[in-house]
């Protein structure tokens, strides 16, 4: 089993080399490739070649690894180990410019799923900011090389909150009606548009809590081990591991406060 250390800056180096591509990418200008499960819910070529370069130089390195992507089909490895990969997270973001989109790589142990696995490490890329986030277990959160901290002692009142939406209208149209509840208790609201983004704004203190419902494994893999390095709280749906159904991160005190509300809510969701 190689380090953390090592897989850590296996992650880094590859999640920097599709940045610096989808970044060049986006200067020479986007094209939709295809759209997924909504018509909004977009696909572009440089995605596909950004997890097409992620899984080359990862299967170069760590040629027994498995390997599971956003944007093609999941590899079962020998090892034990699976990378797990979003290679561009924010893709609306990117296609209008907005420079609020990463690459996200982060290996897990065990299967590649979030209520099981055990992430080791990952790197959040920022390729617009040129801001590197990266964590291994057990050894801190960093921003560029700088360790980084959640905020505590916020109370609910006073909190930034991040959030996002799915895709499908109606789910939309829920999450949105929980919005007009929690608002008013709280600082206000941020919808970033990348989950990965949000959980390493939490992990710097540019949000004090995070919750959302509907993620892919690839889309929080990376962030949740910043976050949680940096001294955050994660969850899930009743007590859960964070996952697809629900998502809370907060610094431990804040995420007292802020998990009742989130799970009135999203425990009667159907």
């Amino acid at each position: 089993m190689p380090s953390t250390t090592e897989l850590l800056e296996i992650a880094a180096t590859v999640a920097r080399r599709a940045g610096a591509l989808a970044l060049q990418r986006r200067r020479d200008g986007v094209e939709v490739a295809a759209s997924k499960s909504t018509i909004t819910d977009i696909v572009t070529r440089a995605d596909r070649e950004s997890e097409d370069l992620i899984r080359s130089a990862l299967a170069a390195a760590r040629p027994r690894d498995g390997f599971l992507g956003e944007e093609s089909d999941a590899e079962p490895g020998t090892s034990g180990l699976t990378w797990v990969v979003d290679p561009i997270d924010g893709t609306v973001n990117y296609f209008y410019d907005i420079p609020a989109w990463a690459v996200s790589v982060a290996v897990v142990e065990g299967e590649p799923d979030p209520a099981t696995w055990r992430t080791l490490a990952g790197a959040v890329v920022n390729p617009s900011t040129g801001e590197v986030f990266t964590a291994a277990a057990g050894a801190g959160a960093r921003l560029n090389g700088t360790p980084i901290q959640v905020n505590t002692g916020v109370d609910l009142p006073l909190a930034l909150v991040g959030t996002g939406f799915g895709y499908d209208p109606e789910k939309r149209r829920k999450q949105a009606a929980f919005v007009t509840e929690l608002i008013p208790r709280v600082r206000d609201i941020r919808r970033i548009g990348a989950a990965s983004l949000d959980l390493c704004s939490v992990a710097c203190g540019r949000l004090d809590a995070y919750y959302e419902r509907g993620l892919n494994p690839w889309d929080h893999a990376a962030g949740a081990l910043i976050a949680q390095e940096a001294g955050a709280r994660l969850g899930g749906l009743g007590g859960s591991p964070a996952g697809a159904d629900l998502l809370i991160a907060a610094a431990p005190d804040l995420f007292e406060q802020l998990d009742p509300l989130v799970q009135g809510y999203y425990s009667h969701w159907e």
